[in-house]
C-alpha cells in the first residue's frame, strides 16, 4: 500500500482480512510495515485466527543488498511487522544502494541516488538462501528482475526463486522466465500513486500511462458482465493463472476486488484485453529512463 497514510493502511489490512484476503504484500521501502503489522495483529487478536492462515510478503530494500544486510533488514522488517517469520521475502530491485542511515532508503549524494555499482546479485541471493535456512522466511524470490538476471540466479541457486513479482496488466504483458519462477505477482493497474513522503518522491512516476480503468474495451467487457472495470482487470490476470495484488483502502472496493470468481471472460474477451498491450510504453515506471539506474550494470530492462 505504497503512498497511503499509515492509519488507513492498518484499517485496510483489517478490512481486507475480514473480506477474506489472506495474502498481504508490503516492503521495507514502503515505510508502512508497522502499520501493516498492527492491522494484522489487531485482526488476529479479534478473530482468534492463527498466524499461519495469513501469507505475508515483504521485501529487501536496495540499501540492504550487501553481506550481512539481508539478515539485518529482514530482522528489522520482522520487528516492524511483529512477526517471527514472513512467508515470502523478495529482493525488491536488482540494484543496490549505499546508505549510512537505515531510514534513508533512497540515499542521495551530490544530487544523485547513491547506487552501488558493485552490486553482486549472486552474493545477495546466497544471503537470501540463508534466511530460509534460519527460518526467518518460508520462501524467497525476486522482484523487477530481467530474464537474464533470473537465469543468472537460477544457474547457481541451491534454492530457486519461488516468485518473480513484476508489473503486469492489460497494458503491459511482461515476459517472465516462468521455468524458474512458479508464480508471477502483479499490481492491478499501471497507474501507481506518487508517495507523499520526501524520500519516495525521488522515484516519481514521470511516464504517463492512459487510465486503464477507463479503457473503452475494459468498460465494454465490464458492462457485459455487470461488474466493475477493476474486477474485469483482476479476472483477466487470475484467469491466466497469475496472482494479482489489488490495492485499495475503501472497504467496498476491497470486497469487490476479491469477488472475481462469479464470472469468467470468454476467449473473445480475453483476446480483446490482450490486444491492449502497449509493450514498454505501458509501463508506469521505466527503469532505464532514470539516469541513476541506466548506468548500473544490473539496471532492469
Amino acid at each position: 500500500m505504497l503512498g497511503v497514510p499509515l492509519e488507513q493502511v492498518t484499517q485496510a489490512v483489517e478490512a481486507a482480512l475480514d473480506a477474506g484476503y489472506r495474502h498481504i504484500d508490503t516492503a521495507y521501502n514502503y515505510l508502512n510495515e508497522e502499520a501493516v503489522g498492527a492491522g494484522l495483529r489487531n485482526w488476529l487478536e479479534e478473530t482468534g485466527k492463527s498466524r499461519s492462515e495469513v501469507f505475508v510478503v515483504t521485501k529487501l530494500p536496495m540499501i540492504g543488498m550487501y553481506e550481512g544486510g539481508v539478515e539485518k533488514f529482514l530482522k528489522k522488517s520482522l520487528e516492524k511487522l511483529q512477526l517471527g517469520y514472513v512467508d515470502l521475502y523478495l529482493i525488491h530491485l536488482p540494484v543496490g544502494m549505499k546508505s549510512n542511515d537505515d531510514n534513508d532508503i533512497f540515499p542521495v549524494v551530490n544530487g544523485q541516488i547513491n547506487v552501488d555499482f558493485a552490486t553482486d546479485l549472486i552474493a545477495v541471493w546466497r544471503e537470501m538462501e540463508k534466511m530460509k535456512t534460519l527460518g526467518l522466511t518460508r520462501s524467497i524470490g525476486v522482484s523487477n528482475f530481467s530474464i537474464p538476471q533470473m537465469r543468472k540466479i537460477c544457474a547457481v541457486a541451491k534454492v530457486k526463486p519461488s516468485v518473480h513479482q513484476v508489473e503486469l496488466h492489460a497494458h503491459l504483458r511482461s515476459k517472465t522466465c516462468k521455468s524458474s519462477a512458479r508464480v508471477t505477482t502483479s499490481p492491478l493497474l499501471p497507474t501507481l500513486p506518487v508517495p507523499r513522503r520526501k524520500q519516495m518522491t525521488r522515484l516519481r512516476f514521470k511516464h504517463e500511462v492512459p487510465e486503464l480503468l477507463e479503457d473503452p474495451v475494459v468498460r465494454l467487457v465490464a458492462e457485459r458482465h455487470s461488474v466493475s472495470s477493476a474486477q474485469v482487470l483482476l479476472r483477466f490476470l487470475v484467469q491466466q493463472g497469475i496472482i494479482a495484488i489489488p490495492k485499495s483502502v475503501t472497504p467496498s472496493r476491497i470486497v469487490a476486488n476479491n469477488d472475481v470468481w462469479k464470472f469468467a471472460l470468454s476467449d473473445t474477451e480475453m483476446a480483446a484485453l490482450k490486444s491492449l498491450d502497449k509493450g514498454p510504453q505501458g509501463r508506469s515506471f521505466l527503469f532505464a529512463d532514470r539516469p541513476w539506474l541506466r548506468e548500473h550494470p544490473e539496471c532492469p530492462a
